[in-house]
C-alpha cells in the first residue's frame, strides 16, 4: 500500500493508472513466458524499483539497517531469497525489476535522450481521475455560501 500511495502522489493518479495497467500486461506476458502464476509481488516490486530509481540517494530504513533506497528492492528479493531457502524465491522480484525498469525507462531516460513520452495517459483519463468533479464542486459551493454568525454555545437558549 506504501509504495503504491507515495508512487500514486508523486505521478498523478491517471498516470499511476496507466503504470499498473503496463505493469499488470508486461508481467502477465513474462510469467506466461516463464510458466509462473502471476504475483502481486512483481507488481510491489516493479513499484518499489521505480519510486527507487526516482529518489535513489534517499536513505531508507529496512530491518536495522539504514540504506540507499536503490538498494532496497534487491534487499527484499535477497531476504525473500534467504527465507525460502530457493533460489527460485527471487523470480517475481526479478518480473518486478524487469517490468519496473522498462517502464523508468520509457517514461524517465528516454525522453531525456531525445525519445517521445509515449506513457502519458489519455487526456480523458487524467480529466475523469484529476480533474474537478461535480460533487468538489458543489461542497466548496455550499462551503462558501454558508452563513457565518457569532454561534450559540451549547446548552444555551
Amino acid at each position: 500500500f506504501e509504495y503504491g500511495s507515495s508512487l500514486e502522489r508523486a505521478f498523478g493518479t491517471a498516470q499511476h493508472l496507466l503504470f499498473l495497467l503496463i505493469q499488470i500486461g508486461f508481467l502477465s506476458v513474462c510469467s506466461a513466458f516463464f510458466g509462473q502464476p502471476f504475483f502481486a509481488q512483481s507488481v510491489i516490486t516493479s513499484m518499489l524499483h521505480v519510486l527507487s530509481r526516482s529518489m535513489p540517494n534517499q536513505k531508507v530504513k529496512w530491518l536495522i539497517f539504514t540504506v540507499p533506497y536503490w538498494t532496497l528492492p534487491y534487499g527484499l528479493m535477497a531476504s525473500d531469497v534467504l527465507q525460502a531457502g530457493n533460489a527460485g524465491a527471487a523470480l517475481p522480484h526479478v518480473l518486478g525489476i524487469l517490468s519496473g525498469h522498462v517502464y523508468y525507462f520509457h517514461k524517465n531516460v528516454w525522453p531525456k535522450l531525445g525519445g517521445e513520452d509515449w506513457l502519458v495517459p489519455p487526456q480523458f483519463l487524467v480529466n475523469k481521475l484529476e480533474g474537478r468533479s461535480a460533487a468538489k464542486d458543489s461542497i466548496s459551493n455550499a462551503l462558501k455560501s454558508r452563513k457565518k454568525g457569532a454561534g450559540r454555545k451549547l446548552g444555551s437558549k
